[in-house]
């Protein structure tokens, strides 16, 4: 049988079939090679970045301004003024911005860790800017509280460098350096403006099943006799390498394969990105033992902040309730660290109705980002191009604000957008009144889950208190700071930075041989058919990761809450099906209710009183521009402003006490507060006609008034007497 020839295709198909897999093993080598001398450069990276004096990952330079280690009671935390970058001119007549970085494993700059960041879009807003950072190492004896006073003394420092800016320093406080910043404020409400906490956890126990696993870890653990230990072991220090571990777990597709796969297969392009990110991951930091158990007992696990239970050493209770700054929680879906349900809880943990927001004179604004993740609130460009630099754009507008619960709707700024003069940035901002059952709708608040998690902080306290009575003695009795060292290098989230370093001397010819692919690197032509097939086994690899993370998270999830849901567990622990809740509901207590009553009788009492410029706010705020039913527009408030300026000088601080008032006269009686504007106008119809045109081009600002609004302006020209009531107006709603 003769065999045919071969064709020409297929003697052509076969070589080239052959050259592609010689040029993609060639390629994957080399790719190796320098993959692998990434991998050193970064460990080189972590231990010069560990030697510096005061290590951070600040992209702007700073100048020192306050040491915290030479205080009354010393803290390892300093104060830093942001010098400006050519180009960028900073306003000394506005309020400066105070970025506070999280001390949750991680040293400190992320704030700062770009251009596009917190502190640059404050500052290319005109800002003054500075930064609360910390040392690698606390102060012995350090405590929260320590903390917490040191930065009220930075606080009052850069309050007295500001002398005639307009308003308190906003103060931003990033991840766990949120809730510290709220403490403080609860604390020294005197020493803030605006506050903004970016993906803060307040509320510890919130989340949605099947979505939050993190909140698990510290019933599944057994409490907080683990974090004891551990500190113990760290012979009294806790080493923030657990913490990073504990992030890193969360995601194992990223951490075992994606994160790495991505530098390997993109080692030409994605070297730098990687290197400068693993400069912050890798800079982790200690926490004092009693500093790290403080944090997890009242807060991890006891979840004690939302719900006004902690006290001070002094006997000084952390209500946040008695901030009286404006509160802007920001927050995104896509957050595994801090979900929105953690970020938000709080308030419908401390409040209870509405109104009760009012009585305490509390503003709150919320952002809810659909699918950023937690370091990107802090570290994407295009969240600082857009959220970030909106609230500070407008952060003056926020402090304005009357009391009650706002969400920041942003809109692109298009050429048909009204008045585009008085738009700052690419964004429209709009604050849309919301209520209490919107967040109720976000966090689901439950009793039985608040039953289990209460149970999980009992079994908790019971374990502490039986290894502080066993174990302990004995851990202590043989820890050393040598013993400390060793688990600190073998952490597997620090063990690949001291391995592949020139510390080892193995790596040290990588250098050399990494020069030399480079002078002979030809990356591989994009069409090469293996490049699909890697793509497609690292996708395979990633998808059998998540597949074991959901898994396991699934499985934890139901461990908990079959553990904890026990009613005969919740027994044990002194809870009962009775009770009408296992936590601490502040909103609902008599002298809270009381307080209410007061503080509505004051205000009602206050309704007639003010002239001109009462009249106007109250007449702005009746007609929509700023009352809760009907949202705020950043037009509005920079058309409002640019008035005030050329026409009288009110400061911003007697502005926001003055839309207060007349946000509540209406609330309290809207009849009774309508009626007496006329009473509080001048006799002078000059004025009377200015004040109202005013009035006219404000309400205006944003585009064509509603006919609600329209009809409400009607009523106002009414009152001022300058124009009839329309026919078939009822003069009220």
């Amino acid at each position: 049988m003769t065999t045919p020839p071969e064709s020409p295709f297929a003697m052509q198909v076969v070589p080239d079939f052959a050259r592609q897999a010689f040029d993609y093993w060639a390629d994957a080598w080399q790719r190796t090679i320098l993959y692998w001398d990434v991998l050193r450069q970064r460990g080189n990276q972590y231990r010069r970045h560990k030697a510096m004096v005061v290590p951070n990952v600040l992209h702007f330079e700073a100048e020192p301004v306050l040491n915290g280690l030479f205080f009354e009671r010393p803290a390892s935390y300093g104060l830093v003024r942001i010098k400006p970058p050519a180009g960028i001119v900073i306003d000394p007549l506005k309020r400066p911005f105070v970025v506070v970085d999280p001390r949750a494993g991680h040293g400190p700059g992320i704030g700062g860790f770009k251009a596009d960041s917190e502190i640059g879009v404050a500052m290319r807003a005109g800002h003054p800017c500075y930064f609360i950072g910390f040392l690698p190492e606390p102060m012995p004896d350090q405590t929260i509280e320590d903390i917490i006073r040191a930065e009220a003394v930075f606080l009052e420092k850069v309050i007295e460098l500001h002398p005639d800016a307009e308003g308190r320093p906003c103060v931003i406080g990033n991840c766990q350096a949120g809730w510290s910043v709220m403490m403080l404020a609860a604390l020294r409400p005197e020493l803030f403006g605006p506050i903004i906490i970016a993906g803060a956890p307040l509320s510890y126990w919130a989340g949605v099943e099947g979505q939050n696993p993190m909140r698990y870890s510290g019933g599944l653990l057994g409490g907080s006799w683990l974090t004891a230990l551990t500190g113990d072991l760290g012979n009294g220090k806790f080493d923030g390498a657990y913490l990073v571990e504990n992030f890193e777990n969360l995601n194992p597709a990223n951490t075992l394969w994606a994160k790495n796969y991505n530098v390997w297969a993109k080692v030409d392009t994605e070297a730098a990105r990687f290197l400068e990110f693993e400069n912050y991951w890798g800079g982790h930091v200690n926490l004092n033992a009693s500093e790290m158990q403080w944090i997890v007992d009242h807060l991890f696990v006891g979840n004690r902040l939302a719900t006004a239970e902690i006290t001070t050493s002094d006997g000084i209770r952390v209500d946040l309730r008695n901030i009286r700054s404006p509160i802007v929680c920001f927050c995104s879906k896509g957050d595994n660290i801090t979900p929105p349900q953690q970020a938000l809880g709080w308030i419908v943990d401390l409040y209870e109705k509405d109104e009760d927001l009012f009585a305490c004179d509390q503003t709150i604004v919320y952002a809810v980002h659909e699918s950023i993740g937690h370091l990107g609130i802090f570290v994407s460009g295009s969240v600082a191009r857009k959220e970030h630099e909106e609230f500070a754009s407008n952060i003056d507008l926020i402090d304005v604000l009357p009391p009650g619960l706002f969400e920041a709707v942003m809109t692109p700024k298009t050429g048909e957008a009204v008045s585009p003069d008085l738009v700052a940035g690419d964004w429209i901002v709009r604050f849309e009144p919301r209520t209490l059952d919107d967040i109720r709708a976000i966090v689901r608040p439950s009793l039985e889950n608040d039953r289990r998690f209460a149970t999980a902080r009992r079994v908790s306290e019971i374990n502490l208190g039986l290894y502080r009575m066993t174990l302990q003695p004995f851990v202590q009795t043989f820890a050393n700071d040598a013993a400390a060292s060793w688990l600190h290098m073998t952490n597997p989230a620090v063990l690949p930075f001291e391995l592949f370093s020139d510390k080892n001397p193995l790596m040290k010819p990588l250098a050399r041989l990494a020069g030399e692919v480079r002078g002979e690197r030809r990356p591989l032509p994009p069409d090469n058919w293996l490049q699909e097939v890697q793509s497609a086994v690292s996708e395979g690899i990633v998808a059998a990761l998540d597949g074991w993370r959901d898994w396991r998270d699934r499985s934890v999830e139901q461990v908990f809450l079959w553990t904890y849901g026990s009613p005969l567990l919740q027994a044990l622990v002194g809870l009962r099906a009775t009770d009408a809740g296992p936590r601490r509901r502040p909103g609902v207590e008599p002298e809270r209710i009381e307080f209410i009553r007061g503080r509505i009788a004051a205000f009602k009492a206050r309704i007639a009183e003010g002239g001109l410029h009462e009249a106007a706010i109250r007449s702005l705020i009746y007609i929509g521009t700023l009352e809760a039913g009907f949202g705020v527009d950043e037009r509005h408030f920079k058309a409002l402003r640019m008035m005030r300026a050329r026409n009288d000088a009110v400061t911003l601080e007697e502005f926001k006490r003055m839309v207060r008032r007349q946000f509540y006269s209406l609330l309290l009686d809207r009849d009774a507060a309508l009626a007496a504007i006329p009473a509080m106008l001048p006799a002078d119809a000059r004025l009377r006609a200015r004040a109202l045109e005013a009035i006219r081009k404000i309400v205006s600002a944003a585009g064509k008034p509603t006919r609600e609004a329209s009809r409400r302006l009607a009523r106002v020209e009414q009152l001022f007497g300058m124009a009839a009531p329309a026919p078939g107006d009822p003069g009220r709603t």
